[in-house]
């Protein structure tokens, strides 16, 4: 961790200075961004948001209190990998069921009545990531984020009871958006009684306010799609039970009951159960919704024969049948007002996109869409970026929730699917594995835009795929000689990246990479020099590191050029953790296919690659980032 740097820190380290004077108590008639819905996706959005000391958000919730129990719990690599990003992926994994292994069960050849295990499937074959597929309550999740705001520069935090009614545009307003609620509970503040309305006005408006989203409505867009016609219990139950494998995840398959799908949950005890009820029919529409839990639990036991459930407590349960919905834009410009002005209004999460929760994709992409959004606010709103970057929002997530539910339509057909129908024995656990990288999270590969650039110079890195996350790769920091992810020193504070992977070894004074840190550093159309807060930080909107291609053991620090010590704080401190040599086990320029000649990797604050270069395209580099940045 980076602190110290303000002076001598005695209390909590993870609790950043205040930066923005004192946050008032109660919600405020004008704001920068409102966001509506305290779940995942609007959490993450305003955790994100809180990063920007001059940027003033509000998040709302219509519930007068935070979320006790949430229904989400599926936790992908790459939701792990963005809760380093905000500092508490170590405790959720630790409190976290981890899944390692997946079961899959099916009707015994030799007796088809009942049920024997016929595989087991490793959850990450390919390790496509350092960070584990976890298990744990969307509440939790979200008092994790809630955590990291109270903490932030803007000591953000929810303004429970209040819920969106409608908004209305002014553009000759310096907070052009109006948006009326109405308070849905007795609240603390003054006038604040259950059923009054009041007026506030804001910049930009973000709805993460669910399936039926009233901003949604608000600005004309619909959720379309189908129902699969299918129906499913779902309970999470404390339980006894013969089932072998009842602390692990597992896909049953019976012959003729249905099938289930079992998640074992934190804590040792509490199990999900996904009970197939069968087809819905035009007769059990209107039934269907009304199963009780007796039934689901009778369903779940004629399932798992011969072995039995005994369910000792229910702590939630419900009824749903899979539907696929999708918006055709994430935000509020309508398609003959493309590119005569930006969004203003925003939807994500549930918001713009449902489906089933069989590939546990909900929370999961709700929340990246809510990290993508964030930074670009942030950086809008105080003026580093142009507003036009706002456009690659909808451009973008739209896009992965398409792929989403084109993957979760086939994925949670296969799961109501009789195993006799499949075409071979093993065809469902050759599709999970086969498909592994998808559900993770990781095969989100952005398109050429104002923030990816083409494929260019792809061969440079082709470890590091333009347009993907930034994978994390063991390297040695040379100040301290710790063996570190390099990937883990990226956090949510809304900087971009650059990583300069050398193309020579310190301390050499010709090399490429000593003339890109001088012009980067100095030169007048270098957009480091031309785009960095005058008065701030050296590393305030770029967080730039050096790769060297030799042992920490072989150089000294001070062989580094200057450009990699920004001064900090205050003090003007010079900040040392950003120059790395190699990993003595794990190369990183052999594993990632770096071309010794070295290269610059530019990186998004959500941590997705946006360009390489070579080291000594200067121009090229300026050209590419130039429509970024406003000075």
């Amino acid at each position: 961790m980076h602190f110290h740097h303000h002076g001598y820190v005695s209390g909590d380290p993870r609790e950043y200075p205040e930066a923005s004077g004192l946050r008032p108590q109660f919600l405020p008639p004008v704001m920068d961004v409102l966001v509506v819905g305290a779940g995942p996706a609007g959490i993450i959005t305003a955790a994100q948001l809180s990063m920007f000391p001059d940027v003033h958000t509000r998040i709302i919730d219509r519930r007068g209190h935070r979320l006790m129990v949430g229904q989400a719990d599926g936790i992908q690599a790459r939701s792990v990998e963005t809760f380093q990003a905000f500092g508490f992926a170590s405790p959720i994994t630790d409190e976290a069921y981890r899944i390692t292994e997946m079961c899959f069960w099916k009707p015994d050849p030799e007796n088809p009545e009942r049920i024997i295990r016929t595989a087991r499937t490793v959850d990450d074959p390919e390790n496509i990531s350092e960070f584990p597929h976890l298990i744990v309550n969307q509440a939790r999740v979200i008092e994790y984020f809630a955590d990291f705001m109270r903490k932030s520069p803007t000591r953000l935090t929810p303004d429970y009871g209040w819920e969106f009614i409608a908004q209305e545009i002014d553009e000759t307003e310096e907070y052009p958006i109006k948006v009326t609620l109405r308070r849905s509970d007795d609240g603390d503040g003054p006038g604040e009684t259950m059923g009054v309305t009041r007026t506030v006005r804001c910049k930009f408006l973000v709805g993460a306010d669910g399936a039926h989203s009233p901003v949604r409505k608000s600005i004309g867009r619909c959720l379309e799609g189908d129902q699969a016609n299918h129906a499913w219990g779902v309970m999470d139950v404390l339980a006894n039970s013969d089932f072998p494998d009842m602390r692990t995840k597992c896909s049953i398959q019976s012959k003729s009951e249905g099938n289930i799908l079992l998640i074992p949950r934190e804590g040792g005890h509490l199990v999900r159960w996904y009970v197939d009820l069968g087809t819905v029919t035009e007769e059990r529409k209107a039934t269907v919704r009304s199963t009780t839990i007796d039934e689901i639990i009778a369903k779940a036991n004629a399932i798992i024969s011969p072995y039995s459930l005994d369910v000792k407590d229910v702590s939630w349960h419900s009824v749903y049948e899979v539907g696929h919905r999708l918006t055709d834009k994430f935000d509020d410009v309508a398609e003959q007002e493309q590119g005569s002005r930006t969004p203003r209004v925003f939807i994500m999460g549930d918001a713009c996109h449902t489906h089933s929760a069989k590939a546990g994709q909900g929370m999961n992409v709700s929340m990246q869409d809510g990290f993508n959004l964030g930074w670009k606010l942030g950086h809008v709103i105080r003026g580093t970026s142009p507003a036009e970057l706002l456009d690659t929002y909808s451009d973008e997530r739209q896009v992965v929730a398409g792929d989403l539910i084109r993957f979760d339509k086939e994925w949670s057909t296969l799961m109501a699917t009789p195993p006799e129908e499949f075409e071979a024995p093993s065809f469902l656990e050759d599709f999970y594995v086969k498909t592994a990288e998808f559900p993770a999270g990781f095969m989100t590969e952005y398109t050429k835009s104002l923030i990816t650039d083409d494929t260019d110079h792809q061969d440079l890195a082709p470890g590091f795929p333009i347009g993907k996350r930034f994978r994390s790769r063991k390297v040695v920091r040379i100040c301290d000689a710790n063996p570190i992810h390099l990937g883990h020193t990226h956090v949510a504070d809304g900087r971009w990246r650059i990583y300069v992977f050398a193309d020579s070894p310190a301390p050499d004074k010709d090399s490429k990479v000593r003339s890109l840190a001088r012009w980067l550093q100095t030169g007048e159309d270098s957009p480091v020099r031309k785009y960095t807060p005058e008065g701030g930080d050296d590393n305030a909107l770029f967080d730039i590191k050096v790769i060297y291609q030799q042992p920490h053991d072989s150089f000294n620090l001070t062989d580094a050029p200057d450009l990699f010590f920004p001064e900090v704080g205050p003090f003007k401190l010079q900040y040392t953790e950003t120059v790395f040599g190699v990993h003595p086990e794990v190369d990183i320029f052999d594993v990632c296919d770096i071309n010794r000649d070295g290269c610059m990797i530019l990186v998004r604050p959500d941590q997705y690659v946006s360009a390489i270069f070579p080291l000594d395209a200067h121009e090229e580099i300026r050209d590419f980032m130039d429509p970024i940045f406003t000075s």
